[in-house]
């Protein structure tokens, strides 16, 4: 029997806010309220999207409201405390890192989605769900964050000695219907969609991009 080893394994983060009810609530109301001002509006959208998705500038944890200061606190401590764990960083190198950040928020309403992209110029990215709406109860899959798998040259042949690997061996994709309080923290390269949201009300998420750099000298 030859010896098995997994040799290319992608990391993801997974968190939930222990108790989001309250600053969910004050961020819903801010971003509704921010969505009529076309000030408040990427001018320079890149990626695929419909009229049904409002995307935000991409300074939203410059903003001073209290709610925001905390999602800020709790989504990049998440990022701190990943790279710390993966890399392997003493305390006295992370705390001599510089972190530089883009964040924004969407709103989706009824068939808005997100076409397939990355975040260049970054290391970690987050999506963090404020709202999930009201998926209709036939779209259980609605509006879901669905990351295409990196290897996709690896399903161009397929047939009983590879069509039924069990992970992480598998070149499936994988997605996932957020629920509020959620936190999911990915490489910044890994390409990925939101599919269309079918339901009432609003899907409200933040999403962040993180590149680190060392202190200057």
């Amino acid at each position: 029997m030859p010896s098995i080893q997994p040799m290319f394994p992608l990391p993801f983060g997974f968190e939930r806010h222990p108790a989001p009810e309250a600053m969910n609530a004050a961020l819903r109301a801010l971003f509704l309220q921010r969505e009529g001002d076309d000030a408040a509006r990427n001018p320079n959208p890149y990626t695929e999207r419909n009229t049904e998705l409002f995307e935000s500038r991409f300074d939203l944890f410059r903003w001073p409201q209290p709610e925001v200061a905390q999602l800020r606190e709790f989504c990049l401590s998440r990022v701190l405390q990943l790279v710390q764990a993966l890399n392997g960083h003493p305390p006295e190198l992370m705390r001599a890192l510089r972190l530089s950040v883009e964040s924004w928020f969407h709103v989706t309403r009824r068939h808005g989605y997100f076409g397939v992209h990355n975040h260049p110029n970054a290391s970690w990215s987050g999506v963090y769900c404020v709202d999930a709406g009201d998926p209709d109860p036939d779209a259980a899959d609605a509006g879901k964050l669905t990351f295409l798998h990196p290897y996709a040259m690896a399903a161009m042949h397929t047939d009983p000695g590879n069509e039924a690997l069990r992970p992480p061996f598998n070149v499936q994709h994988v997605g996932y219907v957020l629920e509020p309080g959620q936190l999911i923290l990915f490489p910044s390269w890994l390409p990925h969609h939101v599919t269309p949201f079918l339901g009432r009300g609003t899907r409200i998420t933040v999403a962040f991009n993180c590149a680190f750099s060392p202190a200057a000298a």
